[in-house]
């Protein structure tokens, strides 16, 4: 999709013949689509490096033609991000299986209506725009929501090897602390394999109770009704195998015999359903310690560390930082229809010194509090980030400070003391704003102030409190007859400036 609205949609077609051209240049038309033409595959990747990159590329294989559907392969290394529609004869449709895992994202077998190839041209062309706001060669889309950012050599270095172990089709445990990303870089690993056209499911072990999670991945054959787990649904796919620690002992034992034997026996079947599934495995737990209380068996470490690969946490990443904001900005705006906000040099500097514990989850939650209140919303002086690796908190910067909207003259915001708190700080600040403002507009009359915020009186009072919010002095000092217009709305007329 364009990066922009005024960036025209471009479509690149190999073929020669009319039949397929013609409704094409008619869809193009009526949607103010680009489209050039190429006759040939090997025209199509000298295009694609060369020139500017189109949008989508749809492959229209000759009669018997065998070897067009190879340029699959080099497109998925050269753009795996780039959507391929293969077009075909019905004596070809067997090969349907094949293009999709070569990484054709659909094959349309002729003849088709005008109205189907319009239609399945705007599906994916829609499902490219969620990486249009962002586009950059060191962001991969990988999915709906999902994405891998390899803009340092930290991460550079992460996909290199990702590339390797995706054309080894063993079994990869992935390491790495909580929200670092291990479910992505398991996407990865998968959309770059030959496996890439069959599914990628995924099982978190940690999320459900033992019968449960049994069902889940082995199927349920009660009541002589067999309903397949995710072992056989991935079938020639990828499963997906989260905090595989946290898995109870016994699935283990079960599981690594369905490794070892590369079958599925159900009670009550006579037949054993064989497996043909690449199982990647994660956990954010310590290795050692976990096969040292028994919450690992041994057997099954060692049969899914045939290769292990370790996601680095966001603080060794500090120089993605800027743009992985900006894209979670994009990316959220869209999701809840609100405008993007840009990030001023103070944000951005307190986030490359922020060690981010909660990793990248972390750094999602920030940014979706930052969409919604904004800077003005947010209060912090001297950000104090926790204890990095081997090293003690920096101070992201001291002396500056961003005050909430809305706040009365010499009334000084309380500071929270690290990023982290200031997250949660938000809600407060925007919601202490908000009355404040109420408060200043109805001279501190505090039921015309709940009427304003369409809360309750006994709510108001309650937030008063919690807030510590007194009545301005000159309020206070107010004649008699203004004071009991205070003293009505409940403030007592003591001269304390507290609210009761």
């Amino acid at each position: 999709m364009p990066e922009n609205l005024t960036e025209t949609v471009r479509l690149l077609i190999v073929s020669r013949e009319s039949a397929v051209l013609r409704p094409l240049w008619s869809v193009a038309e009526s949607h103010s689509w680009h489209i050039e033409s190429v006759v040939s595959a090997w025209d199509a990747m000298e295009r694609v490096q060369s020139g500017v990159a189109p949008h989508l590329l749809l492959l229209d294989l000759p009669r018997g033609d065998g070897d067009s559907l190879h340029i699959l392969r080099w497109m998925r290394r050269l753009r795996p991000d780039l959507p391929v529609v293969v077009l075909c004869f019905p004596e070809d449709a067997g090969r349907k299986m094949e293009a999709t895992r070569l990484g054709a994202q659909e094959v349309l077998v002729r003849p088709f209506e005008e109205a189907k190839l319009e239609s399945v041209i705007s599906r994916y062309l829609d499902s490219t725009e969620d990486t249009a706001d962002m586009a950059s060669e060191d962001i991969e889309p990988l999915g709906p929501g999902a994405f891998f950012v390899s803009a340092g050599p930290v991460t550079q270095k992460l996909r290199a090897q990702a590339e390797l172990l995706a054309e080894a089709d063993v079994s990869v445990l992935i390491l790495g602390e909580h929200g670092s990303g291990k479910d992505t870089v398991a996407r990865l690993i998968h959309k770059l394999s030959v496996r890439s056209g069959f599914k990628f499911l995924k099982v978190n072990c940690a999320d459900m109770p033992a019968e449960l999670l049994e069902a889940e991945l082995f199927g349920n054959g009660r009541n002589g009704h067999a309903t397949p787990g995710k072992l056989e649904r991935a079938e020639r796919g990828t499963i997906f195998l989260d905090e595989i620690a946290e898995m109870p002992v016994g699935l283990q034992g079960r599981l690594m015999q369905v490794l070892q034997e590369k079958q599925l026996r159900h009670p009550g079947r006579e037949h054993a359903v064989t497996l043909d599934v690449r199982v990647l495995a994660s956990t954010g737990a310590h290795i050692e310690r976990a096969l040292a209380e028994g919450k690992l068996r041994e057997d099954l470490y060692y049969r899914l560390s045939a290769f292990t690969v370790q996601v680095p946490p966001l603080r060794q990443r500090r120089n993605e930082i800027a743009i992985l904001l900006r894209h979670l900005m994009h990316k959220l705006a869209r999701h809840y229809s609100l405008p993007t906000r840009d990030f001023s040099d103070t944000v951005l500097e307190a986030c490359q010194r922020h060690s981010w514990p909660g990793n990248l989850k972390e750094l999602e939650a920030f940014v979706k509090r930052y969409l919604v209140a904004g800077e003005n919303e947010l209060s912090f002086g001297d950000v104090d980030t926790p204890a990095a690796e081997g090293g003690h908190g920096n101070r992201a910067f001291a002396g500056r400070k961003l005050t909430h909207a809305g706040a009365g003259k010499g009334e000084e915001p309380s500071l929270p003391k690290s990023l982290k708190s200031l997250i949660q700080s938000v809600k407060g600040e925007a919601e202490r704003s908000a009355i404040s403002t109420a408060l200043q507009k109805t001279g501190w009359n505090r039921k015309a102030a709940a009427r304003l915020l369409q809360v309750s009186y006994r709510t108001l009072l309650y937030k008063i409190e919690q807030y510590q919010m007194s009545v301005p002095e000159p309020l206070l000092s107010a004649h008699p007859r203004e004071r009991y217009a205070l003293d009505e709305s409940g403030v007592k007329g003591s001269g304390n400036g507290k609210a009761s």
